[in-house]
């Protein structure tokens, strides 16, 4: 069953801030889960209505407040006036074709990024769903368009007390979330790299019209990771420049490690975009070599018909006086000069490597 879609389209004439969903398969139900922690302890709760997480905003130590799906709009309107969050950051929520951005407005930031992941059909494709988080003094709150396990280890980590988690602020946690989500980017591009090894052995081999295809399809993928790195890297840099007083110095520290990470993986796309416009240009080579090999033997064919078709063609003739037609062996011998010409032909060829 195909999914739905909703286009900005919808939102022509609208005024700013309008909660308008955008993007595909916004079921509007979500998820919530709750956790909130200082350095001693911790608490866990399955949310059911956001007056549940209102408790929490004035209490002391961190709380992460997950959605794993986009809701609907009256619930994210209530999750706004409980938080003080802008309209146009709910806005940005609902619309699921957000570029990667950061955005400092004053009690909170807003971040927006994207979150890559094999088909799980095995198709070999990548899937994306964005991802968005936004973090003040006490509080974080992330929004994932499905349910998922990629903040499972990070929830680990904080139910174990291991690390720096449970002794920092929301700005830690938030770079650890981005850092879950850049770390996908790796296994992506580890997977992507093996596929585009086993499809350039494939095209030295055999170059077939399915291998082209795959090799497009592969630089489709490129241009969607490469669509959402180079805002990622600005949004990384954003952050890790920041002057907001949300973001400690020890924080910052940890936001400049991503956007290394970021320049990798970005340096890593560059070389694999290279190598499939090499690959293409392989693929029209092995297609012209594989070309000109038939036009060879069959210029080669043409080429020893055209005196034994000349030779034929003079005996073709239905003249009654021919001197050869009255010889008892002028039949073998016309057979003997053919194969003579013809070996010796061939044999030239050979000699001048023509084929």
């Amino acid at each position: 069953m195909p999914r739905s879609k909703k286009t900005r389209s919808e939102k022509v004439g609208l005024p700013p801030g309008s909660l308008i969903p955008v993007g595909e398969g916004l079921s509007g139900r979500s998820k919530i889960k709750l956790i909130h922690y200082d350095e001693q302890s911790l608490q866990e709760l399955d949310i059911q209505q956001i007056s549940g997480c209102a408790t929490f905003i004035k209490k002391t130590g961190v709380t992460w407040i997950s959605f794993e799906g986009i809701p609907e709009a009256s619930v994210l309107e209530e999750l706004g006036l409980n938080f003080g969050l802008h309209p146009l950051t709910l806005e940005d929520i609902l619309n699921t074709d957000q570029r990667p951005k950061m955005e400092d407005y004053g009690d909170y930031l807003y971040v927006v990024l994207k979150m890559f992941y094999n088909d799980p059909t095995g198709a070999g494709k990548i899937k994306s769903e964005q991802i968005s988080i936004l973090f003040g003094a006490n509080f974080v709150i992330s929004f994932q368009e499905q349910e998922s396990d990629t903040f499972q280890a990070i929830r680990e980590r904080i139910r174990n007390a291991k690390g720096r988690l449970r002794k920092s602020g929301p700005d830690y946690l938030t770079h650890a979330l981005v850092d879950a989500i850049v770390d996908h980017y790796f296994l992506i591009l580890e997977d992507m790299g093996e596929r585009i090894e086993l499809l350039e052995e494939a095209l030295v081999q055999t170059p077939t019209a399915g291998l082209l295809s795959a090799l497009q399809g592969l630089k489709k993928e490129l241009i969607l990771l490469r669509k959402s790195l180079w805002p990622l890297r600005e949004m990384i840099n954003s952050l890790e420049r920041s002057e907001s007083p949300l973001i400690s110095k020890s924080s910052v520290l940890y936001f400049r490690d991503i956007y290394d990470h970021t320049i990798h993986i970005i340096d890593t796309l560059e070389t694999f975009r290279d190598m499939l416009s090499g690959m293409l240009d392989i693929y029209l080579s092995s297609i012209s070599n594989r070309m000109n090999e038939v036009m060879k033997v069959l210029t080669v064919i043409a080429t020893l018909f055209m005196p034994l078709t000349f030779i034929a063609g003079i005996y073709g003739m239905n003249f009654k006086y021919m001197p050869e037609l009255e010889w008892r062996w002028g039949y073998a011998m016309v057979w003997a000069i053919l194969f003579t010409i013809a070996g010796g032909m061939l044999f030239y060829f050979r000699r001048k490597k023509w084929w």
